[in-house]
């Protein structure tokens, strides 16, 4: 059986090999009663860099199972690599964020902030009373 060729391209894209996917058909479960029993309609596909798995029964065909599964597949593979470059992003954003240079009116509310906190300070009294 081979793949259509929008998600042969798609796992081409995402740099995911054919060989790395295992593919399982098996019995399903849930209603459907004796049809679901003993046909093994429901397909079960794993990515074993990642441990992704799918697994799909949504048909009664097993090839249109398949066809859902692996669309599933590329689906969640390309929603992980979109996470993690979203990630590297946030990271990279909040150290610019973090060492930027501060702007005048942040260091004049600084400077007020910590002459304000000085002058409470100096008001303070020694503990212990006179002697």
């Amino acid at each position: 059986m081979t793949l259509p060729s929008q998600i042969s391209e798609k796992l081409a894209a995402l740099g995911v090999r054919l060989g790395d996917v295992e593919e399982k058909f098996v019995r399903g479960a849930g209603p459907g009663g004796q049809k679901i029993n003993k046909t093994s309609s429901t397909v079960w596909l794993r990515h074993g860099p990642t441990g992704t798995e799918v697994r799909c029964q949504r048909e009664r065909s097993q090839t249109a199972n398949r066809e859902l599964a692996w669309a599933e597949l590329v689906e969640k593979l390309s929603e992980q690599r979109r996470r993690a470059a979203q990630a590297v992003v946030s990271v990279r954003e909040a150290e610019r964020r973090r060492t930027r240079q501060k702007s005048r009116g942040q260091k004049l509310r600084m400077i007020q902030a910590k002459k304000h906190r000085a002058k409470h300070k100096s008001r303070r009294g020694r503990v212990g009373g006179e002697e």
